[in-house]
């Protein structure tokens, strides 16, 4: 008697989980564009509402870096041989974001159409929103402790 195995699934577990991630991750960045939008213009008129907005944006940028490298490399890195790779991709995405919000410091430093608390206070809703996402969706993943390992068999009374 043969049984018919399930065909086996190469996606790694991480997948599902990174993308959920990034749809609340959206949700988040949503919410602060509005609430900080709306801060923003009280606070200081057009200037806040667009200061709320590159903060967001930020925000939403360096989170998707985030997500989106460990995407790519879980694609690339399809085996054991090629880990370097999936080390690489996570470490470049990283130097990225460093460097970008280096340049858009510099860049956004000292400018007379940048309301620098709203930008400031909505790049840190952005980072500690984007933590309670991590959080909550990692602490509500069914995720196996050891993923993407095949299992034997199991044994067969006869």
């Amino acid at each position: 008697m043969t049984s018919a195995t399930p065909p086996v699934s190469t996606q790694p577990t991480s997948i599902p989980v990174l993308r959920r991630i990034l749809i609340y991750g959206g949700y988040v960045a949503l919410a602060i564009a509005v609430v900080g939008s709306i801060i923003g213009f009280l606070v200081a008129g057009g200037t806040g509402v667009l200061s709320a907005l590159i903060g967001t944006i930020m925000s939403v940028a360096f989170m998707g870096i985030t997500a989106g490298s460990i995407l790519l490399a879980n694609r690339v890195a399809g085996n054991e041989s090629a880990i370097g790779g999936f080390f690489g991709i996570i470490m470049g995405g990283w130097l990225l974001k460093f460097v970008v919000f280096l340049v858009l410091l510099v860049v956004l430093q000292d400018r007379e159409w940048i309301q620098p608390m709203v930008l400031f206070f909505c790049i840190v809703a952005g980072v500690v929103g984007s933590l309670v996402v991590d959080a909550v969706v990692v602490l509500k993943s069914r995720m196996p402790y050891v993923g993407d390992v095949k299992l034997p068999p199991a044994p067969v009374d006869e």
